[in-house]
């Protein structure tokens, strides 16, 4: 439920000396139907939603109006770009063929993208993401395009059933975005978003636990 999770939230910021206002909540909304967000999400007044496809993200957007706030944190391919209008902040930046498919579309629109780049600290093969060795340079080329605003870094840590598991994780982003200076990390999910707070994520990406 959502009350719970934004006491989780607080809690976490209280242990790590943060203030709440520090971390943004996206819930995700990943298979649930409008219905279901309009009674477990918008009802407590929360206008911050993510989604993972671009194609259940404008149905969605669609169905809930302009009052909402959309972030896109699943993989993008480059042939959606063209579909992202209305998006507030891309979390899955991680090459530079997708950053340059972003800066034609937005200077076609006059308008800019927001993104964060995806770090793949965990080296999966399962995950995207840019490796952590290659991120500066990936940065340094979104940073060099006038209409694609890099805000921070994102990341996701390996499934576990022990939240602690995350923390190296999560700690070894917030070394990189310091280096790379971009504070604004997007971590932690369901399963680990208070370790994530305690370790200085600004955005928590939390579907599950809003949902059973």
């Amino acid at each position: 439920m959502l009350p719970e999770v934004i006491e989780r939230i607080e809690a976490a910021c209280e242990r790590s000396g943060r203030q709440p206002a520090e971390v943004t909540l996206v819930a995700i909304t990943k298979g649930h139907e409008v219905p279901e967000i309009r009674q477990r999400v918008l009802a407590h007044g929360h206008r911050i939603l993510g989604e993972n496809r671009v194609q259940e993200w404008r149905a969605k957007a669609a169905a809930l109006g302009p009052e909402v706030e959309w972030h896109l944190v699943g993989h993008l391919q480059r042939n959606k770009v063209r579909q992202l209008a209305g998006v507030h902040l891309i979390h899955s930046l991680d090459s530079d063929r997708l950053a340059d498919a972003l800066e034609a579309e937005a200077e076609k629109r006059g308008e800019p993208f927001h993104a964060l780049l995806q770090v793949n600290i965990t080296a999966e093969a399962t995950k995207y993401g840019v490796a952590p060795r290659d991120a500066a340079a990936l940065a340094a080329h979104v940073r060099s395009l006038p209409h694609v605003t890099l805000r921070g870094l994102m990341t996701m840590a390996a499934f576990s059933d022990d939240p602690e598991s995350s923390r190296p994780v999560f700690r070894d982003l917030r070394r990189l975005g310091d280096r790379l200076g971009l504070p604004g990390l997007s971590m932690g999910m369901s399963a680990d978003y208070e370790v994530a707070v305690e370790e200085g994520a600004t955005w928590v990406r939390v579907g599950t636990a809003l949902f059973r």
